[in-house]
């Protein structure tokens, strides 16, 4: 699959997470705290990720090496830190609808959170289950197929992102369009760039590398004028214009004029927004709610933000209050 480009790489970056337990590290090992602070999971993992569907991935063995996660084994654990699948997977993904992709012997397939492999690995690279379907990768092409299995749309797409409302972004030789669940192209092939629907509007580009959005229908909502733009949370999207970013509405109106130099979605409120060298976090209004203070931050997930002090990530509330510290 053919490299994401910046915009791309900074849209994916903010997803929405699942549980109330949050990762933390302590002398060189993972575990977990509860919105409080609290230790649930006593620190005992080489790596570990957030928890989706109650289940989280987890390292046994790795080491970082030249900021890449190197070797070890990854499996699954609940939220007493008892294992559900025993690390043993070169690779593994979180689990969504029910299952989770994992790597053996350099092949793709997915299991069950009893660890059952539902289907078998076979594809170079997959997807999430999205909307019921995945995407897979196979010889050199991107299709979907569902939780059995079955190839529901053939391999043919040299793009392609899961499914979100109901349609899916695919590209072929350079542009992107939309197609439905049975692989019909509901918006043609037309743009440099798109990114899924969200709040029934998607992110387009043209050959400008300028940036608006479209409806379901493909019909342009907001024109093509933006540097850069993410996608709507909370009936906001931030926007570029000449290096600084704001927030439009669904009509395209500025509601919070281009200040910033990134922007994070909003969520639970709040969104993280950075000046000159600090993030903070503002309210739908503009206002710095937390003041710019840190030098790295992630959206708010059931009243807790990561951010981060030096190389040292903590949380916080929505007070600015310090909840876990990992410099302590």
């Amino acid at each position: 699959m053919s490299d994401l480009s910046q915009h791309q790489k900074r849209v994916f970056r903010v997803k929405k997470r699942g549980s109330e337990l949050f990762p933390i590290i302590q002398n060189g090992k993972y575990g977990y705290v509860d919105r409080i602070g609290k230790v649930v999971i006593k620190p005992q993992f080489n790596y570990a990720w957030d928890f989706y569907e109650e289940v989280a991935v987890v390292n046994i063995g790795c080491k970082i090496i030249d900021k890449e996660l190197k070797g070890g084994k990854w499996g699954y654990i609940d939220r007493l830190g008892n294992y559900l699948i025993k690390p043993q997977f070169r690779s593994a993904n979180r689990f969504s609808e029910g299952l989770a992709s994992v790597s053996i012997n350099g092949k793709f397939g997915y299991y069950d959170k009893g660890g059952m492999c539902v289907i078998r690995p076979q594809f170079e690279l997959v997807g999430r289950f999205s909307e019921g379907l995945a995407w897979v990768w196979i010889d050199g092409k991107c299709g979907f197929i569902d939780k059995i299995g079955k190839l529901i749309i053939k391999p043919q797409f040299d793009y392609i992102e899961g499914f979100s409302e109901g349609f899916a972004c695919v590209g072929i030789d350079g542009k992107q369009g939309f197609i439905d669940r049975m692989g019909e192209y509901i918006i043609d092939l037309q743009f440099d760039l798109a990114h899924g629907f969200s709040e029934g509007l998607a992110c387009v580009g043209d050959d400008r590398y300028k940036y608006g959005y479209i409806d379901k229908k493909g019909r342009i909502i907001v024109n093509l004028q933006f540097d850069l733009a993410g996608s709507f949370s909370e009936g906001l999207a931030w926007v570029e214009i000449g290096g600084k970013c704001g927030y439009i509405d669904k009509n395209g109106e500025m509601v919070i004029d281009p200040q910033f130099d990134e922007p994070l979605e909003f969520s639970e409120g709040l969104a993280g927004a950075k000046i000159g060298e600090r993030w903070g976090y503002i309210d739908n209004m503009g206002k710095y709610v937390i003041p710019p203070q840190f030098d790295g931050a992630m959206c708010f997930h059931n009243g807790l933000a990561k951010v981060k002090i030096g190389k040292k990530w903590s949380y916080i509330d929505k007070t600015g209050k310090y909840v876990w510290n990992s410099q302590i």
